[in-house]
């Protein structure tokens, strides 16, 4: 039987694939999808307080502090139909503040090496008009540099060049690595082969959930 409220966090490196996955999960269940990377860049792109504090560890590819992540998840926390986490937590002061809030069913560890991260996302462009993301891997515009849906330009984010994704990788591996040791020993934990194709990913990452 499928348990029909879950609380679920994605983690995985840089380029793992947490988002496209997360798309498929939303597909088959009612849930609250809280991608702190988005949230993040909106606050960037709005030009708020929190967005310019972000910006300045973003752009180095470092990971925003604790404190300014947690209060910004936890004023989202207001759905009774379960939550899925993508790229939240990161650290374990983070795993312990969302504690704190509710109750998690599971943790999948979407796995996936630098190598492989750093040809995914250095080939990632975003509409510099709409934000529709494309890239010429899996997901390239009919027109190159152009948008589909408006027209407009296409263009690479300073945190999807290459050195800036290699430090984010190193970042992950420091900073967020010690958070599956942590789940692990809670018994939430669950790893999945991130570098399968999409669907093969979702299909064992469903065995886990379910």
């Amino acid at each position: 039987m499928v348990k029909e409220k879950l609380n679920i966090v994605l983690l995985g490196g840089p380029g793992a694939g947490k988002g496209t996955q997360a798309e498929k999960i939303l597909e088959e269940r009612s849930m609250e999808h809280l991608a702190t990377g988005d949230i993040l860049r909106d606050e960037v792109d709005r030009g708020t307080e929190l967005g310019k504090k972000a910006k300045s560890y973003m752009d180095k590819g470092d990971l925003v502090p604790d404190e300014l992540v947690v209060n910004m998840v936890k004023k989202r926390l207001e759905n009774e139909k379960g939550y899925l986490f993508d790229g939240f937590p990161r650290t374990t002061n983070q795993a312990k503040a969302l504690s704190e809030t509710i109750d998690l069913d599971h943790v999948v560890y979407i796995k996936i090496d630098k190598s492989e991260a750093v040809r995914r996302l250095s080939a990632r462009r975003v509409c510099s008009d709409c934000g529709k993301i494309y890239n010429s891997l899996f997901k390239p515009p009919n027109r190159k540099g152009i948008c589909d849906e408006c027209g407009g330009e296409l263009y690479q984010r300073d945190d999807d060049k290459a050195k800036v994704i290699r430090d984010r990788f190193e970042t992950f591996l420091d900073e967020t690595a010690p958070l599956i040791d942590y789940y692990e020993e809670k018994g939430l934990l669950v790893g999945v082969d991130g570098e399968q194709k999409p669907d093969e990913v979702y299909a064992e990452l469903q065995k886990a959930i379910c």
